[in-house]
């Protein structure tokens, strides 16, 4: 196979770079290239581009704003591989990324997969506990992580493989943003197309810099996902109302207090604890493991008051997605 990056970018110059670094020192030994799409950018990273192209096989695109998944799909129709790889511009890459892929995709081939992420060294005690938080089985039950055992896969398109077969078919990403991946993930499975996760494809997932970008994430994660389940009630699951759950009755547990009944307060405690161990044991800082207590209590708050919000819109108030949360949707 002949493997071509996907990178769309918009205003991060200083993460592309690094992301091109990384995969500059790839092991594997083979041709590939590289699709970087400047989707509008104030601040482009072309200076940084030029910096690579005599040890990469690597081309630059710049076209007006459009969004993440449309950049996507544009640099996918430019592309000469036979099989796209999917990145963030906020996304490291290990040495043996791509031979992994490769070894997987031999052995095993699908049409799409997805790869999980992990906390680089370099990354800030914030970073590092967000990214424990977002792959935690405790929080997400692994999902983002290396875990599959939730149901079928649906590859994240931080990290994402794409067969040129399956672009093709199904035109590939939609305009809805967060929430375009499953979305694709979905219609390919509809299509007979199989989706995988490759455990040993990670990258190093840099994700938000702050509490309140993360905060605006996860609430825009959870605004998307009745958005889908609208459109796909097939794949509709229970577990998706978690979040909220947990909120709801986080606070329902602080006002059965003034009742005198501690057994629920308790039990979030218990969570809680579990989930400082867990990071504790993971990422041996005392630091990061508060962090990450900080940082999955504004993923649940986030993502739970996001999509109450949008299931209140979409199915008390039956209001259209796109005119209800136009910022759900580019044009």
């Amino acid at each position: 196979m002949y493997f071509s990056f996907i990178i769309p970018v918009y205003n991060r110059p200083d993460e592309i770079d690094e992301l091109l670094n990384s995969l500059l020192h790839q092991s594997y030994k083979d041709n590939f290239e590289v699709v970087v799409v400047e989707d509008g950018s104030k601040i482009t990273c072309k200076d940084i581009v030029n910096k690579y192209v005599n040890n990469i096989n690597l081309s630059y695109y710049f076209k007006q704003n459009s969004g993440p998944g449309d950049s996507r799909n544009y640099g996918m129709n430019v592309a000469k591989g036979d099989y796209f790889i999917i990145l963030d511009s906020d996304c490291i890459l290990p040495e043996n990324y791509l031979i992994e892929v490769d070894k997987y995709l031999n052995d095993n081939y699908v049409d799409c997969f997805g790869g999980p992420d992990a906390a680089h060294q370099s990354f800030s005690d914030v970073q590092k506990a967000i990214n424990q938080t977002m792959t935690s089985v405790l929080t997400t039950g692994g999902i983002r992580g290396a875990s599959e055992k939730l149901g079928k896969f649906q590859p994240r398109s931080f990290n994402m493989g794409l067969s040129k077969e399956a672009f093709l078919a199904s035109g590939g990403f939609g305009k809805i943003h967060p929430g375009e991946d499953p979305d694709l993930s979905i219609r390919l499975w509809k299509m007979n197309f199989k989706t995988a996760l490759i455990p040993n494809a990670y990258v190093f997932h840099k994700r938000r810099i702050d509490w309140e970008k993360f905060y605006k994430q996860v609430n825009k994660f959870g605004k998307a996902r009745p958005i889908l389940n609208k459109r796909y009630p097939e794949y509709n699951k229970i577990t998706y109302w978690f979040p909220a759950l947990f909120i709801i009755g986080l606070i329902g547990s602080v006002l059965l207090l003034f009742l005198g009944i501690k057994i629920t307060l308790f039990l979030y405690i218990g969570y809680f604890f579990a989930l400082f161990v867990e990071s504790l044991l993971a990422t041996k800082s005392l630091k990061i493991s508060f962090l990450t207590i900080i940082s999955t209590f504004i993923q649940f708050f986030g993502y739970g008051a996001g999509f109450l919000w949008s299931y209140f819109l979409l199915n008390i108030k039956k209001e259209d997605p796109q005119r209800a949360m136009p910022e759900m949707f580019f044009k």
